[in-house]
């Protein structure tokens, strides 16, 4: 694996590729890190070799490690630019997969043109921001990749180029953070997955989830032999395991209130004030006593009363010369009525025209908003937040400081409130009904300017729920340690959005069916999308046949990748879950027969998914962790 790139996420990536999956890597950096924070880049650096320490010394210490996997190794090169030359230098030729996460999108761009002509089977990872320029430049490298392999076909899977955005990937994490507590996450066919650990009582068995993938250590630590973890455990081990902690696969799920329906039209409360409203009401009275008045008096047609009441209440040239005392009264009434009405309909019509003028404008907050979240951030996080969250339906108020943020069309478009000032400024939160919030998310570039944010919300509210995005590990740590000492009952979380999106880039680089890992103690579990088709262990074999248990296990069948978008009942007599908003069948029956045109959502170890794909494991796994280690490729 090559990695290039001038910021903290090439660090990160590489940490993940080399810890996770024990890849062979080549760095590729500046020589001097220019426009990034040298310290923070430093601390990545040092952060990726603990972390490979820790790797290569668990692995050492643990007798037949296969099940964790071994670690990679790696070598680091300087260049200012992703030429011709330093790809050729770092192995672009004869590695698997290139990663180039430049924060300059051309830069990004120049050298996977160049990449893929040196290396056409070469699989591609691009970090872009402009997602539609990604997709075009996505199709054009997939294109040349099969040209240059002799056919469309050609090139196969290993060819693949995949374009992300560190903002799309960090995005998922963030608002589960905000959420549901967590960014142990998996984002598959628009839906959350998180793993949670549950812990029953003596005696008892744990709550099943979506799916059981592992049964927890008995101390809580991974000691090996019976006390270590149990991955992807079957029906009898599940059962057994009474009283001992596991980890269940389930759905993020939002529990405050959820938007109300979309309306196309501007309903009449919005339209009038409530005081505007409640003065129409009372001269609307007036007017009606007025009508029955008259026809009590003079005796008249009601209809006639009524049209009278009108005409002096228009001051419409209709004396009441000769008429009786009482209704020259009345007429005085309404016509006094008719001066109080001139204002208030000149008020209706102003306020409806603003009403109508504004509908494309930012909104604000509506009086008794609850259970919401503030989103501090309409940047290029917090417009891939804002619109994730909108997705699930979740309430939201942003504080935005600039007037030309690029997320504020974003918020208009999406109808979301919106309060501009600064967060710093006192009232600004007030505005945004911080008092009455579900969680506080804060997103923008400015590492004080979120803590400071949060260390205020935590003033109005000690136990909202807290998400801050800092850039300094070591300052995330300490903000993070320091708020869960000062209140212990509240949820207090500190992310790097570089940290949230490794996981995702290492997962494109080997290759497009990892969707994502979640640690179990000291190992590690994989969530693939596969074909089914080609794979002997699947294809037409029973989700109880294919199941083995420790290596790899059918989690849900993908409807949406059916031809014609229809597919037959697993079982005549057996049912089958499909949760709501996606395209994935879970629960799927134990006899259903997996065909070569299904798709499936599988959990698997490193060596279980290795083996499943045909992809040879590193000699290093083959020699153990103690036997030698292969040189560093030039």
């Amino acid at each position: 694996m090559v990695v290039c790139g001038d910021d903290g996420l090439a660090h990160r990536l590489t940490a993940e590729l080399r810890g996770v999956y024990g890849e062979q890597v080549t760095l590729v950096v500046p020589p001097s890190e220019r426009g990034v924070r040298t310290q923070v880049v430093g601390r990545a650096r040092a952060t990726t070799a603990a972390l490979l320490d820790r790797v290569v010394n668990a692995t050492v210490n643990r007798a037949g490690g296969a099940a964790a996997g071994p670690a990679g190794t790696s070598q680091v090169m300087a260049a200012a630019e992703p030429t011709e030359e330093v790809l050729g230098a770092a192995g672009v030729e004869r590695a698997a997969a290139l990663a180039l996460v430049y924060d300059d999108d051309e830069t990004n761009i120049r050298a996977a043109l160049t990449a893929r002509r040196l290396n056409p089977r070469l699989r591609l990872v691009l970090r872009l921001y402009n997602r539609r320029l990604g997709q075009y430049i996505e199709e054009l490298l997939d294109q040349a990749a099969a040209l240059a392999t002799g056919g469309a076909d050609g090139a196969g899977s290993d060819a693949s180029t995949t374009v992300l955005s560190d903002a799309d990937t960090a995005a998922p994490a963030l608002v589960a953070t905000a959420v549901a507590g967590t960014s142990k996450v998996v984002q598959t066919d628009g839906l959350l997955l998180r793993a949670v650990e549950r812990t029953p009582m003596a005696g008892q068995l744990a709550q099943p989830g979506l799916a059981t993938l592992a049964l927890l250590s008995a101390d809580g630590a991974d000691n090996g032999g019976e006390q270590g973890p149990e991955l992807l455990p079957d029906a009898a081990a599940v059962r057994a395991a009474t009283g001992r902690g596991t980890v269940v696969l389930e759905q993020v799920s939002y529990a405050g209130p959820e938007l109300p329906p979309a309306r196309g039209a501007v309903a009449f409360a919005s339209l009038f004030s409530r005081r505007l409203r409640w003065s129409l009401a009372g001269l609307a009275g007036c007017v009606l006593a007025l009508a029955v008045a008259l026809w009590v008096v003079t005796g008249t047609h009601p209809l006639s009363a009524f049209y009278l009441t009108l005409l002096d209440l228009f001051a419409i040239d209709d004396p009441a010369i000769g008429a009786s005392v009482g209704r020259q009264i009345l007429q005085l009434l309404s016509g006094l009525t008719g001066l109080l009405l001139l204002p208030v309909l000149l008020a209706a019509v102003l306020e409806a025209l603003g009403t109508f003028r504004t509908a494309s404008a930012l909104r604000k907050p509506p009086r008794g908003l609850s259970g919401h979240v503030v989103l501090l951030g309409l940047g290029k996080i917090g417009t891939r937040v804002l619109t994730r969250l909108r997705e699930l339906r979740i309430p939201v108020v942003c504080v935005e400081s600039d007037p030309e943020a690029r997320g504020l069309a974003t918020a208009r478009r999406l109808r979301v409130p919106v309060v501009l000032g600064d967060v710093t400024q006192e009232g600004v939160l007030e505005a945004a009904k911080i008092h009455r919030a579900h969680a506080l998310l804060a997103v923008t570039s400015v590492d004080t300017t979120n803590l400071e944010a949060a260390l205020y919300a935590r003033s109005v509210r000690p136990d909202l729920r807290t998400v801050l995005r800092l850039y300094d590990d070591d300052f995330a740590t300490a903000v993070y340690r320091t708020l869960r000492a000062a209140h212990p009952r509240a949820s207090t979380r500190s992310r790097s959005v570089t940290h949230l999106a490794a996981p995702a880039f290492a997962g494109a680089m080997m290759g497009r069916q990892i969707l994502g890992a979640i640690p179990v103690e000291r190992h590690v579990l994989l969530f693939a999308a596969v074909d089914v088709g080609g794979h002997a262990q699947l294809e037409g074999r029973t989700v109880a046949e294919a199941f083995r248990p420790g290596a790899w296990r059918v989690l849900a069948l993908d409807t949406a990748a059916a031809s014609g978008g229809r597919r037959e009942e697993p079982a005549a007599e057996e049912a089958y879950d499909d949760l709501p908003g996606s395209g994935l069948v879970w629960d799927l029956p134990d006899t259903y027969v997996l065909r070569a045109t299904d798709r499936v959502v599988l959990a698997a170890t490193r060596t279980g998914l290795a083996e499943l794909l045909g992809r040879r494991p590193p000699e290093r796994a083959l020699l153990g962790a103690a036997g030698p280690r292969p040189p560093l490729r030039p």
